[in-house]
């Protein structure tokens, strides 16, 4: 992977937001995407206190996910808030990090992160559905540790 710095472009950036705005178009679910700088412990448990952070744990149906990447240590974590835990096994979330791993091994970080939206929010869509436009109950804007 690449410098945090240099992991993704403006465009790829802008393509990556509103690919997580479609995803979300027909469901209650929310995914945010957040860029590492540094861990500080292992993986997952930095993702876990990201997830905490960014409040994802707040949404009414507890159905929040995060993919969570640390380029410059070359690694990542996809996690599910309880809601859509106690819906999907480890199949799901192990074949999502599958898709973006398999991709980032070919140098192709955008279509990896854009591979699991798209699966993360067909889930979501199929088991949190909304009939109409949710809005937002987190923004769909890429964070980085300062």
């Amino acid at each position: 992977m690449q410098s945090t710095q240099k992991f993704l472009d403006l465009d790829q950036i802008s393509r990556i937001e509103n690919a997580i705005a479609s995803a979300e178009n027909h469901t209650t679910g929310e995914i945010r995407i957040h860029i590492a700088k540094v861990l500080v412990k292992n993986i997952f448990d930095q993702a876990v206190e990201k997830f905490k952070e960014l409040g994802m744990d707040k949404t009414e149906e507890r159905n929040g996910v995060l993919i969570f990447i640390c380029p410059d240590f070359r690694e990542f974590a996809i996690i599910g808030d309880q809601g859509i835990n106690e819906k999907v096994g480890a199949d799901f979330w192990n074949s999502t990090k599958e898709i973006m791993l398999q991709n980032f091994m070919e140098g192709n970080m955008e279509n990896g992160i854009l591979q699991a939206i798209t699966k993360v929010g067909e889930n979501l869509q199929s088991l949190f559905p909304s009939n109409n436009p949710t809005p937002n109950q987190l923004p769909n804007h890429i964070s980085f540790d300062a």
